[in-house]
């Protein structure tokens, strides 16, 4: 009967054992990484566009596009839609763009049969869900100023005259 006892008390500490040798630390790894935050971006501030090929409406495109990060030198989500005369999908095209690619936003007649192809650009996540089909969504829409070097100058320029006008105060 004794031997129960012995025996429970070392299958006790040989787990225990098992246990702290398995709680020392090692080096966080790209897997461990991979593991721990499967939703973080490939690289600061990356975003997805939906994207396709000339699909046959906006359905088709959103619901088939691939789910992938846009590369690091583009910055906005891109809509190409042609219509026929009666507003009806013929064609669409998303994808990522650099601001060179959103320049040309808006709607113009194809000459073909009647056909309108309407261009926009958005800055977002997966901004790019609705179909321009008029001037009135066929826009290049930003989150962030186009020119953000020059927005930086002059508010350091604004602080810079402040506290020069304040120190004038302080002296006089």
């Amino acid at each position: 009967m004794e031997r129960w006892p012995a025996l429970a008390w070392f299958l006790f500490f040989t787990h225990v054992a098992d246990w702290l040798s398995t709680v020392q630390s090692r080096e966080f790894t790209v897997q461990d990484i991979i593991y721990l935050y499967p939703s973080t971006t490939p690289y600061p501030g990356g975003f997805k566009c939906f994207t396709c090929e000339k699909a046959k409406d906006n359905y088709d495109c959103n619901r088939w596009a691939p789910d992938v990060y846009c590369p690091r030198d583009t910055r906005y989500c891109h809509s190409h839609h042609i219509m026929n005369a009666l507003g009806e999908s013929l064609s669409v095209t998303k994808r990522c763009a650099s601001l060179e690619h959103c320049l040309n936003t808006g709607c113009r007649d194809s000459g073909k049969h009647g056909h309108k192809a309407c261009t926009s650009c958005c800055e977002g996540n997966i901004c790019n869900i609705a179909l321009p089909r008029n001037e009135t969504d066929a826009i290049f829409s930003t989150t962030s100023p186009l020119n953000g070097s020059q927005r930086h100058f002059t508010q350091g320029l604004g602080l810079l005259l402040c506290l020069l006008y304040c120190s004038w105060l302080f002296l006089t």
